[in-house]
Parts: C-alpha cells; sequence; structure tokens
C-alpha cells in the first residue's frame, strides 16, 4: 500500500512541477496535499480498511491533475492519467474503476454515492470549513482570471460564495457535519456580512463610487495579482523545500541505522579468520550506507553567504535585502536604512522578490539532483550488497 502511494504522490509532485502553468494559483500541488490530508482525517474517522483507504488517496492526488490538460473538461482527463499510470503499475482493475468513480464525482454539482465518494466530495471541499477561507476564495479567484479571463466585483465574488454554500455544496459525511458544518457556518455569516457592508457603502454614494473603483480597478488589480502570485510561489517552494528536507533525512536515519547494526554484529565477527569471506560484502554495505548519508548531508547543508554589503550596493540595486545570509553581519541601524531605500522603490522590491525566488529555485534545483543521487546510490549499494553476501555465502559454502 505505501509503495503505490509513495509513487502516486512523487509522480504527481514532478508533473505539476514540471507542467502545470504557474497561474494555477488554486488548483495545484498545496490544494491537493490539503484534499488527500483531509482524505485521510475522514477515513480514519469513518474506519474504512486500507484498500479504501489507498483508492481514496490515490484518487485524491489524481482529482486535479487534468487541468495540466483541459481546464474545462479535467475530471475526465484526470481519471484518465490515473488509469494510464495505475495500469503501468499492474494495479488490479477493480480497484482502478474505483479511483476513476471516485475522480469524477468531484465535477461540480455531482451527486456522490457510498461513501468513498462522499469522503472524496467532502474533502475536495473542505476549505469551505477554513479559518483561511477568505484568503483560499482569494486564489480561486485570481486564478479564473487569469486562466479563464473571468472577472468579478467584490459583491458579485462574495454572492457567488454565497449561493454555493447556501444551493449547491453540503458535506455528507459525519465527521464533516459534525466537525466542519460548524466553521462553515461562520464562514457563510462572515459572508453575509461582508456582503452588507459592501451593498451599503455603494448605496451610500453609489455615483462616486463607481468611479472611484473605476480607478482602484485600474491601479491596483494588476499589483495584487503581482503580490499574490510572489505569495504563492513563494510559499510552494517552501513545501518542496521541506518535502526535500524531509526525505534527506529519511536516508539519514535509515544508513545510520544500517551503519550502527554492521558496527554491532558483522564488524566483530570480522575478526575471526573463517568470517573472512564477509570482508568485501561488509566493506561494500557499510561504504554505500556512508555514501547516501554523505549526499544527504550535502542535499540539506545550508549556504550563508558574506552578510554584508555597502551603501553603494543598495543604491545600485546590487543587493537582496530579503535574504538573511546578505545582511546578518550587519548592524540594525544599516539595514533598516537600506529596508527604508527599497520600501521607497517599487521596482526595487520587486526585483529582490524575484531575485528571492530565483535563488530559492536554484536551491531547490540542488536539493532535489543531491537527493536523487542519494536515493540512487542507496538502492544500487542495497541491491550489491546483498548480492555480495550471496556471493560470498555460496562460495564458502560450495566454492573449491
Amino acid at each position: 500500500m505505501d509503495t503505490i502511494l509513495l509513487q502516486v504522490e512523487d509522480y504527481i509532485l514532478k508533473i505539476m512541477g514540471e507542467q502545470l502553468p504557474n497561474h494555477y494559483f488554486y488548483h495545484n500541488y498545496t490544494h491537493t496535499q490539503r484534499v488527500v490530508k483531509h482524505i485521510k482525517e475522514l477515513v480514519t474517522a469513518e474506519r474504512l480498511d486500507e484498500t479504501d483507504s489507498e483508492v481514496l488517496q490515490i484518487a485524491g492526488w489524481f482529482h486535479d491533475a487534468g487541468y495540466m490538460v483541459s481546464p474545462e473538461n479535467h475530471e475526465v482527463e484526470s481519471a484518465g492519467l490515473a488509469e494510464e499510470f495505475l495500469k503501468n503499475k499492474n494495479y488490479p482493475e477493480d480497484r482502478i474503476l474505483k479511483v476513476k468513480a471516485c475522480i469524477l464525482v468531484t465535477k461540480k454539482y455531482s451527486k456522490p454515492s457510498g461513501i468513498l465518494q462522499k469522503i472524496i466530495c467532502d474533502a475536495d471541499f473542505s476549505h469551505f470549513a477554513s479559518k483561511n477561507y477568505t484568503e483560499i476564495s482569494d486564489l480561486l479567484r485570481e486564478e479564473l482570471r487569469l486562466v479563464q479571463g473571468i472577472t468579478f466585483t467584490d459583491a458579485e465574488w462574495v454572492e457567488t460564495n454565497i449561493r454555493m454554500f447556501e444551493e449547491h455544496h453540503k458535506f455528507y459525511t459525519s465527521h464533516a457535519i459534525a466537525t466542519w458544518q460548524p466553521q462553515k457556518s461562520k464562514n457563510l455569516l462572515k459572508l453575509k456580512k461582508n456582503l452588507t457592508k459592501i451593498l451599503e457603502k455603494k448605496d451610500r454614494d453609489k455615483l462616486k463610487k463607481a468611479d472611484y473603483k473605476r480607478k482602484k480597478k485600474k491601479a491596483e488589480t494588476p499589483e495584487r495579482g503581482v503580490e499574490t502570485l510572489f505569495r504563492v510561489t513563494l510559499r510552494n517552494h517552501t513545501n518542496l523545500s521541506n518535502i526535500a528536507d524531509s526525505k534527506a533525512n529519511i536516508l539519514l536515519s535509515v544508513n545510520a541505522i544500517i551503519i550502527s547494526l554492521a558496527l554491532s554484529t558483522l564488524i566483530p565477527k570480522l575478526d575471526k579468520a573463517s568470517n573472512s569471506y564477509l570482508l568485501i560484502p561488509t566493506v561494500l554495505f557499510v561504504g554505500f550506507s556512508v555514501a547516501s548519508i554523505v549526499f544527504s548531508v550535502l542535499a540539506t547543508r545550508p549556504n550563508i553567504t558574506s552578510g554584508k554589503f555597502s551603501r553603494e550596493d543598495v543604491r545600485n540595486k546590487k543587493v537582496n535585502l530579503l535574504f538573511f545570509g546578505n545582511f546578518h553581519k550587519m548592524s540594525l541601524e544599516q539595514y533598516e536604512e537600506a529596508m527604508k531605500d527599497i520600501r521607497e522603490d517599487k521596482e526595487y522590491l520587486y526585483d529582490s522578490l524575484t531575485k528571492d525566488l530565483y535563488y530559492l529555485g536554484k536551491v531547490l534545483d540542488k536539493k532535489y539532483r543531491l537527493l536523487r543521487i542519494t536515493y540512487t546510490i542507496f538502492l544500487v549499494g542495497i541491491i550489491i550488497s546483498v548480492m555480495a553476501f550471496g556471493i560470498a555465502t555460496y562460495y564458502v559454502n560450495y566454492g573449491y
């Protein structure tokens, strides 16, 4: 079970990282992770068996993968991608059908049947019961604007959300109804209060507000989109960095255990001449483990820069003040003065944010390349070591 889920997770991370356009602020890897997380919560609450849990988690990982092919018909595309991947992994046909059914039921306004479909529908809309619902909703609004060219005024967007809450959505599982529904009701109340404020303000000075909104939309909407882009991209970079660090830590722990066992069990036996045949396999075994540890450490080792900059660097916009490695040795007064410059220069601010994202991407590239090498060393080392032990044992027992 764990093996196929890890393969699915790695596959979705890879194809979304490589193929999903950056303007998908909502339907991206972060949303997919959130859906799978709440699937696990509902599976536990509903006490489903491991097979159903596996089917649901696979469906959760794949349910929005189709956006890379066709946003308008993404559920069908997602089901097709899942079927192709699972068939290549020789996954049971009956479970593939369940996975596809769970993906297809996430289509807007579909009615789920059975506990599996109810769980994935509830998980897909779990953000309706999130304390951060407003921020998540804004991401979807911005995605609709960039991807489909659909724009909403503030009042239209709030009204659309209210209709969705009241007319088109409901939770199906007992756990979601008992645990998530109260927060969903609070979010609905907040939406209605927000709509009331918007309409009251509009009624007070309708003509003036219409003129003001036209000017404000021209002046601020692109800037808001840029800020949302930076915020979401930075969050995705951070999530990917955390994933890489977690995988490296897993390999560090596993290989440390292997070396500990080798030191306590295998190496003491090498003192005896009768066990000399174990020398080469043991050296290979330990050597590959040490190499895996070395590359895991390299993948997570931080890189600190000089930590100093000059006033000339700030004036020439050659220093990124948003990265601690560039200022950690400077005094507070110097840093405050430099930050004042960047706050007053919007172009410098966006350039600094762009550089920050770029170098985060370079760090991620290095981490994932080293991590791939580490996993390759670990895999090859295990195979070669096992073969070496087998060959050595064979020749000792049956050799000439």
